[in-house]
């Protein structure tokens, strides 16, 4: 990993701080944070750019959303359902696993 030094206004510098102390372990983590974020919002921005300049697709109407249903079978036939029920008692099964180390119950 390479290394930069950054020259910055006290004012900037008291605000990294603050950052650092609300959770970032280091200035240095939340740049890096900070760079990352930047990165997203720009691929965003070109994909969003690339988008606008595409030409159009077709349109949402009833037909549209009529194939999306035919490509999403599991949802009709209960997988889905099963899934969420199978998602919920993990995460019962968390919060008991937390309730017992801490010695606090959780509301039902």
């Amino acid at each position: 990993m390479g290394t930069m030094n950054i020259s910055l206004p006290d004012a900037l510098r008291d605000f990294v701080d603050e950052q650092v102390k609300r959770g970032y372990g280091t200035s240095s983590e939340y740049v890096r944070e900070l760079i990352r974020e930047d990165r997203e919002r720009l691929h965003l921005r070109e994909l969003l750019l690339a988008g606008a300049a595409s030409k159009a697709a077709a349109p949402a109407d009833s037909a549209y959303f009529k194939r999306l249903r035919t490509r999403a079978p599991e949802r009709r036939t209960g997988e889905a359902t099963g899934r969420r029920r199978s998602l919920r008692r993990r995460l019962r099964g968390r919060a008991e696993d937390r309730d017992r180390a801490t010695g606090i119950r959780s509301l039902p």
